[in-house]
């Protein structure tokens, strides 16, 4: 059973003084996967950009590189895709390895795949290993337990200790500032999480993408209400990279869009620019995911 999806991501920047040259990198294709196939995607960007060039980064994820020349007092970025996805086949808790051999496992293996899977197990720019955060995770890692076991238990406490609070923290906030805040939001959660199962020798990446939400009962859906959204994927020998949600207490379904992955958020930030010029500016995001009925997908 699959689900496929309008998304519309627009990012409009407005400057108090004219900007003579900005240079953005954008990271808005969402990812080709066995359980998602990216079906139409295509990026708009007003004042037309002079230069745009896409390729795929270290990680794998499509990015564009996009040049706007002459003076603007306004930039907007609009990227549209209709992606199908599929509900993962998670394994049962029970069926996956210790987490010790996980840990060992991925220090001594020389196979490609945990190769890959090894340079998500060391600190990043916004990812410290940090001896606060090997305590706090400690409690869910008990001598011989399932390593899903083990996850789940932490994203259960993660979800249960912290406070989604958009305005507790910002991009620049340090994740022990979080831990100790006890607030914040996916993208706090998420790393926090990473930083957790890192200092315990569990392979933990970042992914960024969206997730289909439900209006209030009885209210109608607001187109732009959605957002984009981060969770966790972490590395389990003979499976694969299983993701988790912790801001939302779950293994994600078909209503998760993945668009990139990487160390933290610094390696998927959806837009990031440069600009020549001086002043204030600000950023706004809406996102709509929309599903679309079957006869509309034909």
């Amino acid at each position: 059973m699959s689900t496929t999806y309008e998304i519309t991501h627009t990012t409009t920047y407005e400057y108090s003084d004219p900007v003579s040259l900005s240079h953005h990198t954008l990271r808005l294709h969402p990812r080709e996967l066995p359980r998602q196939r990216c079906l139409e995607s295509e990026l708009q960007i007003l004042p037309r950009a002079g230069v745009m060039e896409s390729h795929f980064d270290y990680f794998g994820n499509r990015m564009t590189f996009a040049t706007v020349e002459g003076a603007h007092r306004k930039l907007v970025a609009t990227a549209r895709s209709r992606v199908t996805v599929k509900a993962p086949a998670w394994p049962v808790r029970s069926d996956t390895p210790k987490w010790e051999a996980v840990r060992d496992f991925t220090l001594g293996y020389k196979a490609d795949e945990i190769l890959e899977a090894r340079e998500f197990v060391y600190s990043s720019p916004l990812i410290p290993k940090e001896p606060e955060f090997a305590e706090y995770a400690a409690p869910s890692f008990t001598p011989r337990r399932a390593v899903l076991d083990v996850v789940l238990d932490l994203t259960d406490r993660i979800h249960g200790d912290f406070k989604f609070d958009s305005k507790a923290t910002n991009v620049a906030t340090p994740l022990e500032e979080v831990l100790k805040l006890r607030r914040g939001v996916c993208q706090d959660f998420a790393q926090l999480e990473i930083a957790c199962l890192r200092t315990m020798g569990i392979p933990a990446r970042y992914v960024s993408g969206y997730l289909e939400t439900d209006p209030p009962p009885g209210k109608p859906r607001l187109v732009g209400a959605d957002a984009s959204h981060a969770w966790v994927s972490f590395f389990c020998p003979g499976v694969g990279w299983i993701d988790v949600d912790p801001t939302n207490n779950l293994l994600p379904s078909a209503r998760h869009i993945t668009v990139a992955w990487g160390r933290d958020y610094s390696d998927v930030s959806p837009v990031r620019g440069v600009i020549l010029g001086s002043g204030e500016h600000s950023m706004k995001v809406a996102v709509d995911v929309s599903p679309v009925t079957e006869s509309e997908a034909r």
